[in-house]
């Protein structure tokens, strides 16, 4: 392996957004830097992320956490910030030059950063980690974007992605997912709920509604109500809100209080510090459609899964766009089956959360039912290392010593 001067460390971007996606490239980030250590190889990681990116070690270039949204009309407030950020990036990356590039989910602005990097550099490595779910879904005539034409390699999350990216001529290795190396280290149940002070008789309940402004304003109030609904049926039933970010705090005191619900708002830095203690103790969860459903099912935590768009949004997208999609859970997409309940769009009443997750707290049957399925789920998400495995990989594919390339890089 062709190492550059100690002096001359090598220059990695990793780019992605959103709270979830700043989670992951942090674990990322910290896995690349031991990688790099155990390779004697000096590593410079310039990040658009977040801070646990940063607080991982990476240089952040900027905070990208903040600019996101699902919709037409959800994403205009973000259409100008996004052209400035853009505008800055652009004119960052022709003043250095970079060794490799890794791109974390968040597809619209990663493709379109993805594509411009390659025609600016044909031969600088770019791996995808974690790529578009477009396996699960599809929009129109289907087809897959155009990742694979600029992407050296695809670091697959899933199984099913594997396959997929393999079959339209991808080069792809299957790391897993990287929570696998998370829920490893769980907490244990009595150990966590004695933490939290919960009894031993009572049951938590996590509310789960949020890490976009809009789902504030889409998913908050029904699930909310929902949760009203259910304390009102089980009156000693806990219920702690994780708040996704600070500015979140307030709206879910008032709007719990408005509709009567007695419940615990974390601010975003305790949410993060117990989360591990709060999925470990949970009995069940009321939770938005994201990555937190694959975290809720490894923790084996039953939970109710809703999500809803504007109408103009939700209209556009079935009519004028065609997307299809199976199912909008990443659990029930895995397994390819109803195994947690959804509920979208008009489906997302208070009524409905209420009765599935009465179900879920009452039925032995149906809570056996979920374990089962999540037991199943776990072997479609690779074994624990995940991390490490996806750092190596793009170290092994890294340009080196202005131009050389590794010969541990592998095709598979």
């Amino acid at each position: 392996m062709v190492e550059p001067p100690a002096a001359v460390p090598v220059r990695l971007l990793v780019s992605t957004g959103e709270i979830s996606g700043d989670l992951q490239g942090s674990w990322l980030v910290k896995a690349l830097r031991e990688e790099a250590a155990a390779r004697k190889l000096p590593l410079c990681i310039h990040a658009l992320g977040g801070t646990l990116m940063e607080q991982a070690g990476a240089q952040l270039l900027a905070n990208t956490t903040s600019l996101s949204a699902v919709g037409l009309w959800e994403a205009l407030p973000f259409v100008v910030p996004t052209l400035r950020l853009q505008a800055r990036v652009d004119a960052w990356i022709r003043t250095v030059r970079l060794d490799g590039v890794v791109l974390i989910d968040y597809m619209g602005p990663n493709v379109n950063l993805g594509l411009k990097l390659r025609r600016m550099n044909p031969d600088l490595p770019i791996s995808y980690y974690i790529a578009p779910q477009e396996w699960a879904f599809r929009v129109g005539e289907g087809g897959t974007t155009r990742l694979i034409g600029f992407s050296s390699q695809i670091l697959a999350a899933f199984s099913e992605e594997a396959r997929f990216y393999k079959a339209h001529g991808a080069v792809v290795h299957w790391v897993g997912h990287p929570l696998m190396d998370i829920v490893r280290n769980r907490p244990e149940r009595a150990a966590a709920r004695a933490r939290l002070n919960l009894g031993e008789s009572s049951k938590l309940l996590l509310l789960l509604p949020a890490s976009r402004s809009q789902e504030i304003r889409y998913l908050l109030p029904p699930l909310l109500e929902g949760a009203a609904r259910l304390q009102r049926r089980h009156p000693t039933l806990q219920v702690i809100i994780p708040a996704g970010r600070q500015s979140f705090v307030p709206t879910m005191r008032q709007q719990a209080q408005n509709v009567g619900l007695m419940a615990t708002v974390l601010d975003a830095r305790e949410a993060h510090q117990h989360k591990a203690e709060l999925f470990a103790a949970a009995d069940l969860a009321l939770s938005k459609s994201g990555t937190v459903n694959l975290e809720l099912a490894l923790y084996g935590v039953p939970q109710v899964v809703g999500y809803r768009l504007s109408r103009p949004t939700a209209w556009v997208a079935r009519h004028v766009l065609n997307f299809q999609v199976p199912f909008i859970s990443p659990v029930n997409l895995v397994l390819n089956e109803p195994l947690v309940p959804e509920l979208l769009q008009n489906g997302l009443t208070p009524s409905a959360i209420a009765d599935h997750g009465d179900a879920l707290l009452t039925s032995d049957m149906a809570r056996q039912r979920l374990l089962d399925g999540y037991g199943r789920l776990r072997s479609q998400l690779g074994q624990p290392g995940v991390a490490r495995r996806a750092a190596q990989a793009i170290l092994g594919a890294l340009r080196l010593s202005r131009g050389a390339t590794p010969s541990s890089s592998t095709r598979s």
